[in-house]
């Protein structure tokens, strides 16, 4: 995957004049002086040290024989350039037939639980009680992170994260994918987030209870909790992997630490379809098309019809009680697998 990363970025040429983070790694191999420069491999070597170890700028001087600054510099374009070249590939927006492995997975993996992907799917925030910049990401449990926003820095906690995010933007604009499922006999057209239970009453979250009061809020929440494990270690392993992100983060400005955060994400899913394990491939031939060209009133209309059902609290509680239900009347065998 190393060596695929950097042939990518020798090779590209798809934009003329080449922008100045991809002329960075394309050096000739002397200077004027006729020195040998330092080549692709050194630099991203330095890069890939400094994600995975956390190692700062200065411990590679000896090992690389880069010096500070231009460790910094590698730093920056590498991830100027992953992003350019792997983002549509590997951040890119779930299409129908995502949805659809999903659910067929889902039902595979998951035969107590509401039958969609949906319920090892939530959305989080990470944060570790000091100011931080937070990132809210939406996983699977083969740990593909499909949505991940970050950025904003200050006072911030998750339902402001949400509102700033573009996670719902397809579902405000009508274009979000079909998700049919019957849950408790109910028929149901939209998916849904499991969250934490600081969130709204939303149409497409369901939250978990902190005092569940009889059995069968009890035997919800054990298998609620369950499925949501599988975001915190979607939080867990890219810290694992990369420890960068465990450090912290001052010297550098905004807009530096975001294109690393989402270089690391980027990173972390080339990881996991490496490793066959996503649940989905990538396949341009599925990749819909441009979204339908609307006047600005069209645009206006839509948007507010599907805030009103986005934010219908009787819709939310109606889903969140069908899930438990469903749960409650599974045969007995099903119950104690």
């Amino acid at each position: 995957m190393f060596i695929r990363i950097a042939k990518d970025i020798q090779t590209f040429d798809a934009i003329q004049p080449l922008p100045p983070h991809f002329q960075y790694f394309h050096n000739p191999p002397v200077d004027v002086a006729g020195v040998s420069t330092l080549n692709i491999f050194q630099k991203c070597t330095s890069v890939v040290r400094q994600l995975a170890y956390g190692a700062s700028a200065g411990q590679l001087d000896e090992y690389l024989e880069m010096g500070r600054q231009t460790s910094y510099d590698a730093m920056n374009n590498f991830c100027k350039c992953t992003i350019q070249l792997y983002h549509n590939e590997y951040m890119r927006k779930p299409t129908q037939e995502d949805v659809n492995r999903v659910t067929a997975k889902h039902l595979e993996v998951h035969e107590t639980a509401p039958p969609h992907g949906k319920a090892n799917t939530l959305v989080a925030t990470g944060d570790k009680g000091h100011p931080t910049i937070m990132l809210e990401a939406v996983a699977l449990y083969d740990l593909w992170i499909w949505n991940a926003y970050f950025g904003p820095a200050g006072s911030n906690n998750d339902i402001n994260i949400l509102n700033e995010s573009d996670l719902f933007d397809q579902l405000l604009e009508d274009r979000a994918h079909v998700v049919n499922f019957i849950a408790n006999g109910e028929q149901f057209t939209k998916g849904y987030y499991l969250a934490d239970g600081i969130y709204s009453e939303w149409s497409t979250l369901v939250k978990s209870f902190k005092c569940p009061m009889d059995p069968k809020t009890t035997k919800f929440k054990r298998y609620q909790e369950a499925a949501r494990k599988d975001v915190e270690r979607a939080f867990g392993v890219p810290q694992g992997r990369f420890h960068i992100l465990t450090h912290g983060a001052r010297p550098l400005s905004i807009n530096k630490i975001k294109r690393m955060m989402y270089s690391c994400v980027i990173l972390h899913n080339m990881v996991v379809d490496y490793n066959s394990r996503a649940i989905s491939p990538f396949d341009l031939e599925l990749i819909p098309e441009e979204r339908p060209v609307r006047t600005w009133d069209q645009r206006v209309g839509t948007q507010l019809c599907m805030m009103g059902e986005l934010r219908d609290r009787l819709t939310h509680h109606r889903l969140s009680g069908t899930p438990i239900e469903h749960i409650w009347n599974l045969p007995a065998q099903q119950r104690q697998r």
